[in-house]
């Protein structure tokens, strides 16, 4: 159901915004300094047919804000099992955040801190036992203040 923050309208993503979801995965990735120009638009096509399948079937969870009709920002999870581990012989499942974005000229305005509350509360709803992102730089200090902590991940790109 949607809700407003300010002049913001915040709801759950629907195929309609694929495009708009791709779109600010790219921009996301070009902010970080880690997207070559070259593959910006390969990158948005195959975030798109991603999208495509993944949000009807569910496999993805998005929110959106929009403002005045136009999607501005937007976060997303997609959820994976979890093995059992000491404390927890369950295992559960596991909310891994990703495509957290606000275009520049709406940050600073409590946005993405909304849409995260958004994706916690969902993902409370749903009994996730863990969620995990990796953060930016600049959006590091917004997790850690939602209660995120770094961790002892490592990372090894095999392709």
């Amino acid at each position: 159901m949607p809700f407003r923050t300010g002049a913001y309208t915040l709801r759950e993503a629907t195929v309609g915004d694929v495009h708009a979801v791709a779109q600010h995965r790219v921009a996301m990735f070009r902010d970080m300094g880690v997207l070559p120009e070259a593959e910006a638009d390969a990158l948005a096509a195959s975030s798109a047919a991603f999208l495509a399948r993944a949000i009807p079937s569910g496999d993805y969870r998005g929110w959106i804000a929009e403002r005045d009709g136009e999607v501005i920002a937007g976060a997303g999870v997609v959820l994976r099992p979890l093995l059992p581990r000491p404390g927890h012989l369950d295992g559960g499942v596991e909310a891994y955040v990703l495509n957290v974005y606000t275009e520049p000229a709406h940050r600073r305005r409590g946005i993405a801190r909304a849409l995260m509350e958004a994706v916690l509360t969902w993902c409370r709803s749903e009994q996730v036992a863990r969620v995990t992102l990796h953060a930016s730089d600049e959006g590091r200090p917004l997790y850690l203040t939602l209660g995120f902590a770094g961790t002892n991940e490592m990372l090894c790109d095999l392709q």
